[in-house]
């Protein structure tokens, strides 16, 4: 990647740590979508009933991300990711042992909490361990660790799962998550906690307009993306009539796309931020306009995934940069934190509208639902954040000249 030369040990081997972390927190979020067949069978549910469970868990991370994070402003960032992994391996083992659905759903709610931690502060550390001038390879390794998650984690979590059951794919991700803690534990430079977040202090990080434009667009575009992947399982099942190990390819080619996504963005992104933003953004819709179409064949499905995941991945990064870029350094996790929060609101909401396509017989329509969110995050995207961003901008450079 770009950027990497003269990178030191002391500050990879933390990124590493990181990376694999969000690695984790990623095959943790998704493992449903890739199950969700054999956990609907098991609970004797319908796969939109199951498909409740991600709905679930994003409103949880929506609901806590923000309280969670003013409450842990306080603490020391090494510290506080110690005991993250820790709440989220816990969470992990409670979910391989619930003997209901009940009891999932509220393990799930554990690893919720870690996960809506975990998102606010692992960009912002990311980014510390490194000098400024590599911030954008920093961001680009955690976003790699995320998209791994699903070329490796989400394939093999289903892959476990469909040889061994489900519940043994939640106890090897419980099992990662106590080495990881260890790892950490070792590798993490201090990081002090900033000065600490206060409520009163919200409205006026609220007030940014560029970072304003970013939640909006954030959940409108989630939205539409989950609209088609949280059912992306049973849509290639049933639409596109594909045998249960392509279905495992085809995912993994997805997230394999998404490291291209991130290495586009550590290149170019730089350079051409705005036309990067739209570029992502038109992508995402393409692509699940093109769902249905391309499930003619194995090859047009697995090029449609190849947009697919290149594109959202690509958004996700760029955005969490101008999240970073917008907000006050001492206010930098508690904005992550809302934009964790409100993606999951996006996850929430794209769940809840593709499952009440799915339950109403028209699995095969999710893709066009979806981008019709889709061009809605386009218009939006060029009249809520470009727009306010090139002012500020603007106004940056302005105010720089004259000092």
């Amino acid at each position: 990647m770009a950027n990497a030369a003269g990178m030191t040990s002391k500050q990879w081997l933390p990124l590493i740590g990181l990376a694999f972390s969000a690695f984790m927190l990623n095959t943790s979020e998704f493992m449903p979508i890739g199950l969700l067949v054999d956990i609907a069978a098991d609970f004797s549910m319908t796969e939109a009933e199951a498909g409740a469970m991600i709905s679930v868990y994003a409103l949880a991370v929506l609901v806590l991300s923000l309280p969670l994070m003013i409450a842990a402003s306080r603490f020391a960032f090494k510290r506080l990711m110690l005991a993250v992994i820790a709440v989220f391996g816990v969470g992990q083992l409670f979910s391989a042992l619930a003997p209901n659905f009940a009891l999932l759903v509220g393990a799930r709610l554990v690893v919720a909490a870690a996960h809506a931690v975990f998102w606010s502060i692992a960009s912002p550390m990311a980014v510390y361990a490194v000098d400024y001038r590599r911030s954008s390879l920093a961001l680009s390794c955690i976003a790699t660790g995320s998209a791994v998650a699903v070329v490796c984690g989400l394939p093999l979590g289903r892959a476990v799962g469909l040889a061994l059951g489900w519940r043994m794919t939640f106890a090897c991700v419980a099992a990662a998550a106590f080495i990881a803690l260890v790892y950490l534990w070792r590798t993490l430079p201090k990081m002090p906690a900033g000065k600490r977040f206060t409520v009163k202090e919200l409205p006026a990080l609220l007030k940014i307009r560029p970072l304003t434009g970013v939640f909006v667009v954030t959940v409108v575009l989630a939205g539409a993306h989950f609209v088609g992947y949280s059912y992306i399982e049973p849509f290639l099942l049933q639409v596109t009539g594909m045998p249960e190990g392509l279905v495992t390819v085809v995912l993994a080619v997805y997230g394999a796309a998404g490291i291209l996504g991130s290495a586009l963005f550590s290149r170019l992104y730089g350079m051409m931020r705005f036309a990067f933003v739209r570029t992502a953004i038109l992508g995402v819709t393409g692509a699940l306009a093109l769902m249905a179409v391309s499930s003619a064949t194995f090859g047009t499905s697995i090029a449609d995934c190849v947009l697919w995941g290149m594109c959202y991945t690509a958004f996700n990064v760029a955005f969490q940069a101008e999240v970073l870029k917008y907000a006050p350094a001492d206010a930098s996790a508690v904005a992550m934190s809302i934009y964790s929060g409100l993606f999951n609101l996006g996850i929430s909401g794209g769940t809840q509208v593709g499952g009440m396509v799915v339950a109403a017989g028209g699995i095969g329509a999710v893709g066009y639902v979806g981008a019709a969110f889709g061009v809605l995050a386009f218009v939006l995207c060029s009249a809520l954040m470009i727009r306010p961003m090139r002012r500020a901008d603007a106004l940056s450079v302005e105010v720089a000249s004259r000092k």
